[in-house]
């Protein structure tokens, strides 16, 4: 057995309750904006291979980041490294998967179908954390995967290797959820602004990588359209140093199941997202299957369980 699995099962300290409620509604926001990000990546693969798109996200997010970087002392970077090394490799690992399945797939089929991870974190927590979920967390899970099946359009929906693609990136969004939690734990000295401008060189230069490996041409000359570029200020911004650094903190103060729930509400922006900006119209079935997700998730901060 591992020397490091004790620190991976221990339990989480108790978080002060305004602690908590703060990373619950940083969480939130971050489900709010993830839910618009599908649409708007789409948008940008029209201009853009997924490889060097991703590249692009990524190296500018940690260029934005660097002066945070230069102020850092030698042991938080030592800790920043060895955790941001493995949790920057299962990021790649998402994205690739994310980003070539919503090439492949409705954004909506995208939304619904990494929102599994809703399902997968208590188990996965329990395998890889050895923290068993409570009753109540698995039935949140099981009423929140209804209802963004129900936004997804039911049996109706139809599956391809775009769609196989996004369930792969859920069941590691729950893995690498259980990993950060553990490894912001272990190595807290580390600045949450330096662990995500290493996880985001490791997710950029990997592109990079790949790119150079699987495309014999190399990559296109850089899009000069407006549209490329604003899509992606907005998902370097949002998307990416936001929401790393919110989940990053909160998963050192929360459990994976409850960062799970509260990222599970995903869908519900993306289809008012898509009703409200882009004009969509929802069945009844996609506003009942909204307020099931959004009631699992308040049923599971009040409960205390997660």
């Amino acid at each position: 057995m591992s020397t490091s699995a004790p620190t991976l099962a221990s339990s989480p300290s108790p978080a002060a309750p305004r602690l908590l409620r703060a990373a619950d509604a940083a969480l939130l926001l971050v489900a709010i904006v993830w839910g618009t990000s599908y649409g708007v990546a789409k948008g940008a693969l029209a201009f853009y291979p997924v490889l060097g798109f991703l590249a692009v996200r990524f190296l500018l997010t940690t260029a934005l980041l660097a002066p945070a970087c230069l102020r850092a002392t030698r042991a938080q970077w030592r800790g920043a490294v060895r955790a941001g090394l493995p949790l920057g490799g299962l990021l790649l690992a998402i994205f690739l998967c994310e980003t070539y399945g919503v090439a492949h797939t409705q954004a909506s089929h995208a939304a619904f179908l990494i929102s599994l991870c809703v399902v997968f974190t208590p188990f996965a927590e329990w395998v890889l954390l050895g923290r068993r979920p409570a009753a109540v967390v698995v039935a949140c899970a099981a009423v929140s995967l209804a209802g963004a099946a129900l936004l997804a359009g039911g049996p109706r929906m139809h599956w391809g290797w775009g769609d196989a693609l996004m369930l792969a990136a859920a069941v590691l969004r729950a893995i690498t959820a259980c990993a950060t939690s553990g490894l912001t734990r272990r190595h807290a000295q580390a600045p949450m602004l330096l662990l995500t401008a290493v996880q985001s060189a490791v997710v950029g230069t990997g592109c990079l990588a790949l790119a150079w490996v699987l495309l014999p041409a190399g990559l296109p000359a850089l899009p000069q359209a407006g549209a490329f570029w604003w899509a992606c200020l907005y998902l370097v911004l949002g998307c990416t140093v936001f929401a790393l650094v919110a989940q990053n903190w909160a998963l050192r103060r929360g459990t994976p199941s409850r960062v799970g729930l509260l990222m599970g509400t995903e869908p519900v922006w993306g289809a008012l997202f898509a009703v409200v900006w882009l004009g969509e119209r929802l069945a009844v079935a996609g506003w009942l299957g909204g307020a099931l997700i959004v009631g699992a998730a308040l049923w599971t901060l009040r409960s205390g369980k997660a």
